[in-house]
Order: C-alpha cells, then structure tokens, then sequence
C-alpha cells in the first residue's frame, strides 16, 4: 500500500489519529493521497492513514491503494480565478434532478430560487436535446433556467519594492496639467492603474501626479498607504493589509510590498454585522472553495446562496478574504463583511497565504507549525 483513494467529498482530515482530535483539513473525494504510517485510534472503525505532518484519515472514508500518489507539484493558475462554470438562477427559479437520463420527468430532488448563484462542473444532454448542468451538488439543472457569469476583468498588480500604485476610484477622473490648474482632454475611467510618481499639497487639497504633467486629486483615487508592519510577523513572513479607508490590500513579505489591489469590505458601520472587523487577525482555515448563504437568518430582508465561492481565508469567525463574481465594484465598500477580491487576485492570494493547501484537499487548518497567514484590518 502506498496511497490512499479518498471515497467522500470534504473527508476530515484530523491532526491525530483519533475524531476527537483537532481539525487539520478535509480531502477532496476521488484524490489519491499518500500514506506515511498506520495507526488505530478513536472514532474510527478500521485502520487511520498517515497523509501528510499532522494528517490523518480515517479508513472509513479512504481506500488503500498500491497506486502511486501524484507527485506534489505547483498548481498552475486559472486563466480568470473560477475554478468552475458559475451562473445565476433566472427570475422563474429552476429545479435540480440527481438522475440525468429522468431529469425532469419526475419529481425534483431539490430548487433554485431565483438569483441563487450555481457552480456548474460538467454539462450533460438528454437524448431529446435538452441541455443540463451538473452542480458541485450533484443536481443536474436545466441551462435554460440558468444565466451564465463573466468574470470580473480587474486585476492587482505585483510591485517591485515601492508601494507607489493607485486606481482611479470615480466614474471619470480628468488630470490637470498642474495641481488645481486646467483639465487635459484625457479621460480615465474607473479601477484605471496608475504609478504615484509625486505628490503636492495645495491649499490644503492632496493631489498626485500620475504622468507627465498630469495630475489628480487624492479624493480621485484609492492608494494603499504603507504603515509599520504589526510586531507579530516574523521577517520573511508573508502577510496582508486590508485598508479600509482605501478599499485597497497589500500583500508583505516582511517590510516589503509584494502585491497590491482593490477590494470591497463591509458596508456596515465598525462594530455591526456587516463591519468588516479592524484588529490583527490569523487565517483560521483555508477553503479552495465554499457555499455561503444567509438562508438561516430569520431576519434578512433578502435571502441569498451561492455555491462554490474560491478562494476562501476565513480570518475572524465568519469574515474572510475570498475571490468574487457576483460585482464588479471593487475599490467601494459592498459586502456583508468580507473582503472580496477579484477570483483571479483571490487565487493569487491564497497561494501566498499559510497555511499550505496540498494536492488532493480542499480546506486546511493551521498547525503549531505552519501559523495562518496574519491579516491586519485598519
């Protein structure tokens, strides 16, 4: 035996072997893993299977193998940060069947109300031609009923030790040729990039000049502003600073810029749900990908679901950075509290943040060896 089969979708990964252990991640059902030693513990009826520093997997859920587990390799990036097909449920709602071959001659296994967001993995024909999708639920869904998305095109960008980047965070900006002098006939639009090459006060009013005589007002453009790192990171760590008042993150490694970018944070005033919470955090768990509903929420005036969310780094309970489809409103406060990013700078992120996502799982938890990734919010 050298590897394992995992049998069921988000199999328990635990830190010994034994279920009364502390979480270490989860597995992703059909991945084959390799095993590092044996052990019999608790909760589990048969053998416990070694899979990686302080990761076990119950054998009730994983089947031994003599298949070499695939070599442990960097995975390579998605062209636009959705690692799926995502629509939204069109205004009639729609129903999702477990059976393609019967899909709707009978009755549904379970609906979709209008606007719930789907992830789709594979699509699939009946033999009178209706098309269907099937979900990362297993529900195959009529694609008539379905409205696809498009990715969001905005993009952070890599620096190069100077944290002097900006975006354009109105409508329509117009530079000056001077600070408070006359407007050019240039026209740049909103989430437009721009280098800082300077900055002048003029009574009392911030402008930056962002090309050859060109210049614009602060109040035109979100710019991340450096700060001290917190004491909490070691030298070399990697770690991210959200700037509320910029909507803008800066991924460090150490003192040095590594990466910056829009956002969107909680809409809500500091200290209510909705707030995206300030403080000095730790990534508690990392998720390839994650539902997120408020459908037990009594209160909410308007329900939403969304399968299938990347790029998930929960951070503070339920708040966490995650990659986004469903606006385009980066650099403005949108979200129920979470930080959304782009998918293409939320795939980005992740692969910079600890703790590491093995091949094969789908979430991992930190250890007294691998710290979650520091989040400062200010």
């Amino acid at each position: 035996m050298r590897s394992v089969i995992v049998l069921r979708r988000d199999e328990p990964l635990f830190t010994e072997p034994n279920k009364g252990a502390a979480r270490r991640g989860a597995a992703e059902r059909g991945a084959t893993l390799p095993v590092f030693d044996l052990a019999r513990g608790g909760g589990c009826s048969a053998r416990w299977f070694s899979v990686g520093p302080l990761a076990w997997i119950c054998e009730d859920g994983a089947e031994a193998s003599a298949a070499t587990p695939p070599p442990e390799r960097a995975r390579e990036p998605s062209a636009d940060g959705l690692p799926h097909a995502y629509y939204f449920v069109g205004p009639d709602g729609s129903f999702g069947y477990g059976d393609l071959l019967v899909a709707e001659d009978g009755v549904p296994e379970t609906q979709f109300l209008p606007g719930f967001g789907v992830a789709i993995t594979r699509e699939g024909q009946k033999p009178g031609g209706e098309r269907y999708g099937l979900s990362t639920h297993g529900y195959w869904i009529p694609l008539r009923d379905l409205r696809r998305v498009m990715p969001p095109l905005f993009r952070g960008v890599g620096l190069d030790r100077a944290l002097d980047v900006a975006w354009v965070n109105v409508d329509k900006a117009r530079p000056r040729q001077a600070p408070g002098g006359s407007v050019t006939r240039d026209v740049l639009p909103r989430q437009t990039r721009l280098t800082v090459l300077e900055t002048r006060e003029l009574a009392g009013k911030k402008w930056l000049r962002v090309g050859q005589d060109a210049w614009l007002p602060q109040t035109d453009v979100s710019a991340p502003t450096p700060a001290p790192k917190p004491p909490e990171v070691k030298a070399g760590e990697r770690w991210f600073d959200v700037e509320l008042a910029s909507q803008t993150l800066t991924a460090y490694v150490g003192d040095q810029p590594l990466f910056a970018t829009l956002v969107s944070t909680g809409r809500g005033a500091q200290g209510s749900e909705l707030a995206t919470p300030k403080g000095i955090h730790r990534i508690w768990v990392k998720l390839a990908q994650s539902d997120m509903d408020n459908l037990e929420n009594l209160e909410a005036s308007q329900t939403y679901a969304i399968q299938a969310v990347p790029w998930v780094m929960y951070f503070q309970k339920g708040y966490g950075l995650h990659g986004t489809f469903w606006h385009r409103a980066f650099g403005r406060v949108q979200s129920h509290g979470c930080v959304n990013l782009s998918p293409a700078d939320a795939e980005r992120l992740f692969e910079l943040a600890s703790p590491r996502l093995p091949s094969g799982w789908t979430a991992a938890l930190p250890t007294v060896y691998e710290r979650g990734s520091l989040v400062r919010v200010r």
